[in-house]
């Protein structure tokens, strides 16, 4: 049994098929089998240019994932649209306009309080579990809260640079984080460069750990190791 649920980001597999157009390989059946495999849920973040995971795919998940969906994404009012028709478990909020290559940090909770207060309250109104992604600066913690969110996604790029050589170092600012957002009622995901080398340092240091979302460095492991293989492996470093 795992304490917290790993969430498998399939933007990858969308790349790899749009390198080469058409259908090969397959991103719904990529999903099933994941699930198939143990993962407790599918992520995707679509983006306007839809480099990858396409508004379309999202769709045809929404009707096919038996887990929790989660799409992340910056709330523009096209994003927020295919939410609110898909209905997905979960909508992560990122911080990421049009042109950035991939998520690089969190939101300032306090300077966009307004703004991710009102895209929360239309998510929530629709029955849509929110997460804001967020750095560990504690008054962004504070100010998620504020917005009215259920859940922060922790931004863990820094804890995967740091472990290389001070692990308990890396994660001491993680585990501040997700401390005070459970003392203040928050669910804590985390995800980015999350990796088979990082993860169970990571998840045993973090006291109250909701879900993790990983997908480039399992996609990239699953050539090696095959997806099934590769899902387990990730899962027996959450038990």
């Amino acid at each position: 049994m795992t304490r917290c649920k790993l969430s498998v980001n399939v933007n990858k597999i969308a790349t790899i098929r749009n390198a080469r157009g058409g259908h090969i390989p397959d991103l719904i059946l990529a999903a099933t089998r994941i699930e198939s495999y143990g993962a407790h849920g599918i992520t995707v973040h679509p983006r306007p240019d839809e480099r990858h995971v396409r508004y379309d795919d999202v769709r045809e998940l929404s009707k096919t994932v038996k887990t929790e969906l989660n799409v992340e994404g910056y709330p523009s009012d096209d994003w927020m649209e295919l939410v609110m028709s898909v209905k997905p478990t979960q909508a992560t909020l990122v911080p990421d306009p049009p042109g950035v290559l991939t998520s690089n940090s969190g939101w300032d909770t306090i300077e966009n309080q307004s703004y991710l207060s009102e895209r929360i309250s239309e998510l929530k109104g629709a029955g849509i579990r929110t997460s804001i992604f967020v750095d560990t600066d504690l008054k962004h913690i504070e100010g998620a809260k504020m917005c009215g969110t259920e859940r922060v996604e922790l931004y863990t790029e820094p804890y995967a640079v740091g472990f290389q050589s001070n692990p308990a170092k890396a994660v001491k600012p993680f585990a501040a984080a997700a401390h005070l957002a459970g003392e203040i009622g928050l669910g804590v995901n985390a995800g980015h460069d999350l990796n088979l080398e990082n993860l169970a340092f990571f998840a045993s240091s973090i006291e109250n750990l909701d879900e993790v979302s990983i997908g480039h460095a399992l996609i990239s492991d699953a050539l090696y190791f095959g997806l099934e293989n590769t899902v387990q492996m990730y899962l027996s470093k959450l038990s």
